[in-house]
């Protein structure tokens, strides 16, 4: 059996920046701190931050007043914002800059009239929080499918924005859609599904012409990670998302000539270590790295945050 390995997969600049965020928090201020939503959403990950001293909590009422919060990587609305100001606590905001980009084109969209529409996953953390981006007296419309476009019925000037780890190429059908019924509608200035999210599908489509089997690192509550699993089910090839190793069904590598491994933007490299031990284990004879995008994006910490580290 052979193992292709995708590139780029893993951890994006977004995830290393909020993963050290709230490292360094913990480091300046000791535990515990208190992170609003999973920081990022990778079981090992969150497992390994609460063991350092992190406490996961979907409500800032769950916070004592005073201690520290932590935004997640996929933002929070501006209600959340507020409602951490007033129990004064010590912010530092993980949001991805890239979901940052978006919440400030909802607003600047708004403050020009515009009705906005999301493209996005009903209840993901980062839908609600674009959608808590909203002025107090309008909305955005949200879109799942190219169905939900049909029901839209909006005056005046439209815009249309969209979750960052989306699918590339179910987005631009419903783009599509949105374009043949709103003929002037306003599109993002640059495409909001990141580059990291876009690069990965790009790789396992890539993958997925010489494997036979995709094993998908990445939890169950990861959008990304889900899409990718997906392109491959799309391509008529059999895919599994696993938490690690353990997750492995000896049955689904039963005849397969090769498989093909990737990780999602919030799935540490240990775990794809530890895939292609088992593989080797299993019988697997040759592991081949494919070529593909290189990343060079990096996004630092909070300035308040490593002033304060390097102080300390």
């Amino acid at each position: 059996m052979k193992v292709l390995l995708a590139n780029p997969r893993g951890f994006c600049a977004g995830v290393d920046r909020a993963i050290e965020i709230v490292e360094s928090a913990l480091k300046l201020h000791g535990a515990p701190i208190y992170v609003r939503h999973e920081v990022v959403h990778n079981r090992f990950v969150v497992d390994d931050l609460k063991g350092k001293g992190a406490i996961f909590v979907e409500e800032i009422n769950q916070v004592p007043a005073g201690k520290v919060v932590i935004f997640s990587a996929h933002g929070v609305s501006k209600a959340v914002r507020k409602q951490s100001e007033k129990i004064g606590a010590i912010i530092y905001d993980a949001t991805c800059p890239l979901v940052t980009k978006v919440h400030k084109e909802v607003v600047r969209k708004q403050k020009q009239a515009h009705q906005v529409i999301l493209i996005g996953h009903h209840g993901h953390p980062e839908v609600e929080g674009t959608l808590g981006q909203s002025a107090p007296d309008s909305n955005i419309a949200l879109v799942e499918s190219a169905c939900d476009v049909e029901r839209l019925e909006l005056q005046g000037e439209v815009s249309y924005t969209t979750q960052t780890t989306l699918s590339v190429d179910d987005t631009r059908q419903i783009v599509e859609a949105l374009k043949a019924k709103f003929p002037t509608i306003k599109a993002p200035k640059k495409d909001d599904i990141c580059y990291a999210t876009q690069n990965r599908q790009d790789a396992v489509k890539t993958l997925m012409q010489d494997s036979d089997l995709l094993l998908v690192l990445g939890s169950n509550n990861s959008s990304n990670s889900n899409r990718l699993r997906e392109i491959a089910t799309k391509m008529q090839k059999k895919a599994y998302l696993i938490d690690g190793a353990n997750e492995i069904d000896d049955k689904w590598l039963s005849g397969v000539g090769t498989v093909g491994v990737t990780a999602g933007a919030s799935a540490p490299e240990v775990l794809v270590q530890e895939v292609i031990d088992y593989l080797r284990d299993y019988g697997a004879s040759e592991v081949v790295e494919i070529n593909g995008a290189k990343e060079s994006v990096h996004f630092p910490v909070p300035a308040e945050l490593r002033i304060l580290n390097k102080e300390k």
